[in-house]
């Protein structure tokens, strides 16, 4: 029917554990057209299903097919409003799926804004300027950009130590130093220059990047899916789609994070710096985090020695006004520095004590600015919960020691919890004899921890089914039994398939 296929019918429905069985076990074809030029992706962004989409895209789905209407995928997910659809496709497309138009001039933007969408036609008109302003890579200014704010950070600290030196420690206007004050005054000279050297290496230090998958779609033949998608993995068999990158075309690990400025996926991503150039991840977060410690002793140092400098100066006179006149004439180099010692504190420090917080409870800062986004931070309930959180002394002895936090989750005693939901020990037996199953439960008393026991007789004779116990995230696993009136004996072994995200409930057969 209007040349659909499987793909086509389980992308219009979202069905996005049946396309990828398809696709990965069948080869079926994730990119095939139908009568009007639609492709699975055109569906899956005009239904706004982001993870069927997410899937395409990692299957090297053409963002860029047009249809017989000239519309891209891209068009018809601003046509239908979809703003999770459009964020996925332009995350994982260029500047050109934005300008395309369609054959009544339309681009996305225009659609959106014609069917008026205002805050996908905003966020497509923010994206297009954003990718406007972006140089390219490989021309000269583009490298240039590519530095950041890092030469200019670099330039201030370089400007801040030789004002200090000079104005302070070597001032001729001030009393000569003594011998502890001068081996406190070059101490701080000292965390500086240390902190550079930890700023050099975050800024140039590998953040945690993940090898990208760059094969070749025309030299890996139709018949081995297994070298387009990687069928075994765990995060697409328990269906967390969201762990797919498009661009990169790999399944990331759950704490990392595909940047959009270093265009990678980044392990245990924190946040992209500005003014280190570089992203902070799981290889250079302790240099981040000894970076600013550094910075913030240095600070505290040098500002101490220079207010210490410039209030004990004998020679000032004690009249405020006066004072304030002699200083300016005087220690003018002292009192720069001051003020941008202040103001530059107050800022590193913040970030030095929410970055200690971070560390102490193991959460990255995208975490936190993304908590109720991430479905693994949500515990029962759909309250926060953090489940890498080993308590402070373990999170904060792990990252000084190893430089970063295991992805280990831990677990909780479900017993002592409220919502927890305890142990359940089912057993059932039935009467195959005559078809009929009579049955009578007995619910024990609870033993306090939210245990409870069903027992399941029947009253005449039988057999014992198998015993199922589930007991995990406060989830009930139940088993069922399926009785046979014919008395024909069942196979206990039920193939599970792939499991395909499709649930977590198992069936536990009787045997006869």
């Amino acid at each position: 029917m209007n040349g659909y296929q499987t793909t086509h019918v389980a992308a219009q429905y979202g069905q996005t554990a049946f396309l990828y069985h398809i696709v990965s076990k069948w080869n079926a074809d994730p990119d095939v057209p139908d009568n009007d030029g639609r492709s699975p992706l055109h569906w899956a962004a005009y239904k706004g299903f982001a993870d069927s989409i997410r899937l395409l895209l990692f299957l090297d789905a053409h963002r860029g097919r047009q249809d017989t209407g000239g519309c891209t995928p891209l068009h018809w997910a601003a046509i239908r409003g979809n703003l999770e659809a459009c964020t996925v496709l332009v995350q994982a497309g260029k500047k050109e799926d934005l300008m395309l138009a369609d054959n009544t001039g339309l681009t996305p933007a225009q659609l959106a804004s014609d069917k008026n969408h205002r805050q996908v036609a905003f966020f497509l008109g923010n994206a297009r300027r954003l990718l406007d302003k972006r140089c390219d890579g490989n021309s000269r200014l583009g490298k240039i950009s590519k530095l950041g704010l890092a030469p200019v950070l670099w330039c201030i600290i370089l400007v801040l130590l030789v004002t200090y030196i000079h104005s302070v420690i070597l001032a001729t206007k001030m009393p000569k130093l003594t011998a502890a004050a001068g081996l406190l005054a070059w101490f701080g000279v000292f965390l500086a220059s240390v902190g550079l050297v930890m700023f050099y290496r975050c800024s140039s230090k590998d953040p945690g990047y993940i090898r990208m998958n760059m094969h070749d779609n025309q030299d890996t033949k139709d018949d081995e899916p297994l070298l387009k998608i990687e069928i075994n993995n765990p995060a697409l068999l328990a269906g967390n789609w969201s762990q797919l990158c498009a661009t990169c075309k790999i399944v990331r690990p759950l704490r990392a994070k595909h940047c959009s400025t270093c265009d990678r996926c980044v392990e245990q991503f924190d946040h992209h710096c500005p003014w280190v150039s570089n992203c902070i991840g799981k290889k250079n977060k302790w240099d981040f985090f000894v970076f600013l410690v550094l910075e913030v002793l240095a600070m505290l140092v040098t500002g101490g020695v220079c207010l210490t400098r410039v209030l004990t100066d004998p020679l000032a006179p004690h009249s405020f006004g006066a004072w304030i006149q002699y200083v300016a004439n005087n220690h003018i180099g002292a009192i720069s520095f001051l003020i941008a010692d202040f103001f530059l504190f107050f800022g590193v420090f913040t970030l030095t004590v929410v970055q200690a917080s971070q560390i102490s409870r193991n959460i990255t800062t995208n975490e936190m600015a993304n908590a109720m986004r991430y479905s693994y931070l949500r515990g029962p309930g759909g309250r926060f919960r953090n489940p890498y959180d080993h308590g402070i002394k373990k999170n904060c002895s792990d990252f000084l020691i190893n430089g970063y936090n295991e992805d280990v989750e831990c677990i909780e005693e479900l017993g002592n919890s409220e919502e927890g939901i305890g142990m359940m020990h089912m057993a059932r037996s039935s009467n195959l004899a005559n078809g009929d199953s009579h049955t009578h439960t007995e619910y024990a008393r609870g033993n306090g921890n939210g245990h409870h026991a069903i027992n399941v007789d029947s009253n005449s004779n039988s057999t014992n089914s198998k015993i199922h116990h589930g007991h995990i995230n406060g989830h009930v696993h139940s088993s069922h039994c399926s009785h046979n009136n014919h008395g024909k004996t069942r196979n206990d072994n039920v193939p599970l398939g792939l499991g395909l995200g499709l649930g977590r409930n198992r069936s536990v057969t009787a045997s006869s």
